[in-house]
Protein backbone atom coordinates (compact mmCIF):
# COMPACT_ATOMS: atom_id res chain seq x y z
CA UNK A 1 0.00 0.00 0.00
CA UNK A 2 3.13 1.78 0.65
CA UNK A 3 3.77 2.13 -3.27
CA UNK A 4 0.75 3.50 -4.09
CA UNK A 5 1.06 7.53 -5.35
CA UNK A 6 -1.85 9.68 -5.08
CA UNK A 7 -2.56 12.47 -7.54
CA UNK A 8 0.59 14.52 -6.41
CA UNK A 9 2.91 11.02 -6.88
CA UNK A 10 3.10 11.54 -3.34
CA UNK A 11 3.29 7.55 -1.25
CA UNK A 12 1.25 6.91 1.79
CA UNK A 13 5.11 7.58 3.71
CA UNK A 14 5.36 10.57 2.15
CA UNK A 15 1.73 12.41 3.24
CA UNK A 16 2.27 10.69 6.82
CA UNK A 17 5.89 12.95 6.90
CA UNK A 18 4.01 15.75 5.74
CA UNK A 19 0.89 15.59 7.51
CA UNK A 20 2.78 14.83 10.68
CA UNK A 21 5.44 18.28 10.05
CA UNK A 22 1.69 20.44 10.27
CA UNK A 23 0.58 18.21 13.05
CA UNK A 24 3.90 18.21 15.19
CA UNK A 25 3.97 22.00 14.60
CA UNK A 26 0.70 22.72 15.75
CA UNK A 27 1.01 20.27 18.88
CA UNK A 28 4.45 21.60 20.02
CA UNK A 29 3.41 25.32 19.20
CA UNK A 30 0.24 24.43 21.52
CA UNK A 31 2.14 22.76 24.33
CA UNK A 32 4.45 25.71 24.64
CA UNK A 33 2.13 28.49 24.32
CA UNK A 34 0.91 30.25 21.20
CA UNK A 35 3.08 33.11 21.38
CA UNK A 36 5.85 30.81 21.87
CA UNK A 37 5.16 29.22 18.25
CA UNK A 38 8.74 29.10 17.77
CA UNK A 39 8.38 25.32 18.88
CA UNK A 40 6.41 24.81 15.85
CA UNK A 41 8.83 25.72 13.67
CA UNK A 42 11.24 23.35 15.30
CA UNK A 43 9.10 20.46 14.56
CA UNK A 44 8.57 21.30 11.10
CA UNK A 45 12.12 21.99 10.74
CA UNK A 46 13.40 18.70 11.85
CA UNK A 47 10.73 17.21 9.04
CA UNK A 48 11.88 19.33 6.43
CA UNK A 49 15.82 18.28 7.39
CA UNK A 50 14.76 14.78 7.59
CA UNK A 51 13.14 14.30 4.44
CA UNK A 52 14.26 17.12 2.11
CA UNK A 53 16.39 14.80 0.05
CA UNK A 54 13.79 11.84 0.23
CA UNK A 55 10.54 13.32 -0.65
CA UNK A 56 9.72 16.66 -2.13
CA UNK A 57 5.96 16.32 -1.22
CA UNK A 58 7.02 16.30 2.68
CA UNK A 59 9.58 18.65 2.15
CA UNK A 60 7.29 21.03 0.60
CA UNK A 61 4.83 20.94 3.06
CA UNK A 62 7.49 21.08 6.15
CA UNK A 63 9.20 24.27 4.71
CA UNK A 64 5.32 25.53 4.07
CA UNK A 65 4.64 25.00 8.28
CA UNK A 66 7.65 26.17 9.33
CA UNK A 67 7.06 29.80 7.22
CA UNK A 68 3.91 29.71 8.86
CA UNK A 69 4.70 29.34 12.04
CA UNK A 70 7.55 31.51 11.97
CA UNK A 71 4.92 34.07 10.42
CA UNK A 72 3.01 33.00 13.83
CA UNK A 73 5.63 33.90 15.74
CA UNK A 74 6.63 37.23 13.86
CA UNK A 75 3.02 38.44 14.10
CA UNK A 76 2.55 37.74 17.68
CA UNK A 77 5.83 39.59 18.82
CA UNK A 78 4.27 42.40 16.73
CA UNK A 79 1.27 42.39 19.04
CA UNK A 80 3.36 42.31 22.15
CA UNK A 81 5.70 44.74 20.98
CA UNK A 82 2.40 46.82 20.28
CA UNK A 83 0.80 46.09 23.43
CA UNK A 84 3.90 47.12 24.97
CA UNK A 85 3.97 50.44 23.61
CA UNK A 86 0.31 50.86 24.21
CA UNK A 87 0.63 50.52 27.89
CA UNK A 88 3.75 53.03 27.68
CA UNK A 89 1.93 56.06 26.07
CA UNK A 90 -0.74 55.59 29.33
CA UNK A 91 1.65 55.49 31.56
CA UNK A 92 3.31 58.31 30.09
CA UNK A 93 0.69 60.49 29.95
CA UNK A 94 -0.05 59.71 33.85
CA UNK A 95 -3.20 57.85 32.54
CA UNK A 96 -5.14 60.35 30.44
CA UNK A 97 -3.83 58.65 27.19
CA UNK A 98 -6.05 55.94 28.03
CA UNK A 99 -8.79 57.52 25.88
CA UNK A 100 -6.75 56.31 22.84
CA UNK A 101 -5.01 53.50 23.91
CA UNK A 102 -8.13 52.12 25.03
CA UNK A 103 -9.88 51.67 21.83
CA UNK A 104 -6.08 50.42 20.27
CA UNK A 105 -5.82 48.45 23.16
CA UNK A 106 -9.02 46.48 22.54
CA UNK A 107 -8.64 46.00 18.61
CA UNK A 108 -4.57 45.16 19.34
CA UNK A 109 -6.52 41.96 21.68
CA UNK A 110 -9.64 41.20 18.53
CA UNK A 111 -6.40 41.38 16.06
CA UNK A 112 -4.64 38.84 18.66
CA UNK A 113 -7.80 37.07 18.95
CA UNK A 114 -8.27 36.92 15.03
CA UNK A 115 -4.24 35.36 14.53
CA UNK A 116 -4.69 32.99 17.28
CA UNK A 117 -8.14 31.73 15.31
CA UNK A 118 -6.17 31.89 11.55
CA UNK A 119 -3.29 29.82 13.00
CA UNK A 120 -5.28 26.84 14.57
CA UNK A 121 -7.24 26.90 11.96
CA UNK A 122 -5.04 26.79 8.73
CA UNK A 123 -2.93 24.38 10.85
CA UNK A 124 -5.47 21.65 10.48
CA UNK A 125 -6.30 22.73 6.93
CA UNK A 126 -2.95 21.83 6.32
CA UNK A 127 -2.82 18.62 8.04
CA UNK A 128 -5.85 17.38 6.22
CA UNK A 129 -4.50 18.61 2.80
CA UNK A 130 -1.27 16.50 3.27
CA UNK A 131 -2.68 13.72 4.65
CA UNK A 132 -4.99 13.43 1.25
CA UNK A 133 -1.82 14.31 -0.90
CA UNK A 134 -2.64 17.95 -1.89
CA UNK A 135 -0.54 20.84 -1.78
CA UNK A 136 -1.74 23.86 0.39
CA UNK A 137 -0.16 27.21 0.74
CA UNK A 138 -0.80 28.89 4.08
CA UNK A 139 -2.62 32.64 3.97
CA UNK A 140 -0.57 35.43 5.19
CA UNK A 141 3.07 34.08 5.29
CA UNK A 142 6.28 35.12 4.86
CA UNK A 143 8.40 32.66 2.88
CA UNK A 144 11.57 32.26 3.82
CA UNK A 145 13.03 29.13 3.69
Amino acid sequence: MDTLLDREGASLADRQWAAGAHLGALLLALLTSWTAGFAGMLAAGVVYLLKRDDSPFAAAHAREAFNFNLSMFLYACAVCVIGVLLLGATVLTLGLGIILTAPAGIVLLLAAGALAVTWLVCGIIGTTKAWNGEAYRYPLTLRLL
